[in-house]
């Protein structure tokens, strides 16, 4: 049996579905729920990365610039 969402298989059935359409119902709520879960890690995981992508090209930046300072090409 897959991964289902146990309050709406209950309450499905409280409103009178029968119980293998509110267990095919919660399993594919529960389906879409652990995509959306996959997508916000993803999400986070490419904020993470951007964010250290800025803080590496920033301190390049800065090193050039005082590289260049130093030699006097400014």
């Amino acid at each position: 049996m897959a991964l289902q969402l146990g309050a709406l298989r209950e309450a499905l059935l409280d409103a009178g579905a029968s119980p293998e359409k509110a267990a095919d119902a919660a399993e594919e709520v529960a389906a879409y729920e652990r995509r959306l879960a996959t997508i916000e890690f993803r999400l986070g995981l490419l904020t993470w990365m951007t964010g250290g992508l800025y803080a590496a090209l920033a301190a390049i930046g800065w090193l050039v610039l005082r590289v260049a300072a130093k030699t006097g090409a400014l």
